[in-house]
């Protein structure tokens, strides 16, 4: 019973087929590859953008910080959710990558940037030149509250932060779960929504040290090159993680992995709502869901070998992955409900 987090799941047979079909013989390294080739026209095609470009990464942090020092100078300021995973779970990378530019934290309701927030937060900007310039809007889908933002929320946040100057990111690292969860296509909740660069996660989906930075506005990709060389993520054999990627978008295998992890979550929160005592924080859109149980629901849960993350006021986070089974689900439930 593992719900601490989906990035510790196992990697799926048929990835780790296509790591063993690709493990033979020499290939061009540093991303010159076939496999590398095809992912790029893969990924073109997915979000209907030919012209975008594929960079890839081996950790998430990577992605952000990479994507986010593309459209933040060092006296530039990212606008963000206050509980952001830039903000809280990077040990300040995007400051480091971008030399020295700032997180301007933004408030809304269940992890999610609220326009209203934002325009207030824009207009009230010190554009001094004593202060950070606001250069760039970051959203995280699925936020770290485990919501999902639709498309035309995106799409309304991304015009607002145009019209002032900014750049967009958002931050995909459970992208494939967002998709699922509203239903929306790529392309419609990216670049026709107005984001400029896209940080598309596989390691929560399934994948392993698979990350991509998809940029919108190709006429940035040579310089996020040399970020990324120096950076130390200019991975030799790229082959290794070009693969995972289309295997894991072939057929669709993504969004079902995703999907797969979004109703067990779903299934997972039903039972919840049915336990005395138990009380669920936010509304569960996709994989991950924040509940707030009796100690002794925890305890019973913990004897019973299940894992997941408790805070000190009674709450938890529980997060299924694409192998969460039913029974995995049931018998958590059966725990807390001794």
């Amino acid at each position: 019973m593992f719900f601490a987090s989906d990035n510790a799941a196992p990697c799926p047979p048929a990835i780790m087929d296509a790591l063993n079909r690709v493990n033979e013989g020499f290939a061009s390294s540093y991303g010159a590859d076939a496999q590398m080739k095809q992912l790029r026209e893969t990924i073109r095609t997915l979000f209907d953008a030919p012209e975008a470009e594929v960079h890839l990464v081996t950790t998430g942090t990577a992605a952000n910080a990479l994507s986010l020092a593309l459209y933040t100078p060092p006296y530039g300021a990212v606008f963000c959710h206050r509980h952001a995973h830039i903000a809280e779970d990077e040990c300040g990378a995007p400051e480091f990558f971008s030399a020295g530019a700032k997180l301007q934290l933004v408030d809304g309701p269940d992890g999610k940037i609220s326009v209203n927030a934002l325009a207030t937060a824009l207009k009230t900007a010190d554009r001094s030149v004593h202060a950070v310039q606001p250069t760039c809007l970051s959203l995280t889908n699925l936020s770290e509250a485990g919501t999902a933002y639709t498309a035309a929320e995106i799409a309304a946040l991304a015009e607002l932060a145009k019209s002032h100057g900014l750049g967009v990111h958002l931050d995909g690292a459970r992208f494939a779960n967002a998709l699922v969860a509203t239903g929306a296509k790529p392309a419609d909740m990216t670049w026709r929504a107005g984001v400029d660069v896209l940080s598309l996660g596989g390691t929560k989906n399934g994948l392993m040290a698979a990350e991509a930075v998809v940029l919108f506005e190709p006429a940035k990709s040579w310089e996020l090159e040399l970020r990324r060389k120096r950076a130390g993520q200019l991975t030799s054999k790229m082959r290794y993680i070009a693969v995972q990627m289309e295997a894991w978008f072939d057929g669709g295998r993504w969004l079902e992995m995703a999907a797969h992890a979004n109703l067990m979550a779903a299934r997972l929160a039903t039972g919840l709502r049915l336990i005395k005592g138990a009380e669920l924080l936010y509304p569960v859109d996709a994989n991950i869901l924040f509940a707030r149980l009796p100690e002794a629901a925890h305890a019973r849960a913990k004897a019973s070998g299940a894992h997941y993350h408790e805070m000190t006021d009674g709450s938890c986070r529980l997060v299924c992955s694409w192998c969460t089974s039913t029974a995995d689900v049931d018998a958590l439930l059966a725990a807390f409900r001794g």
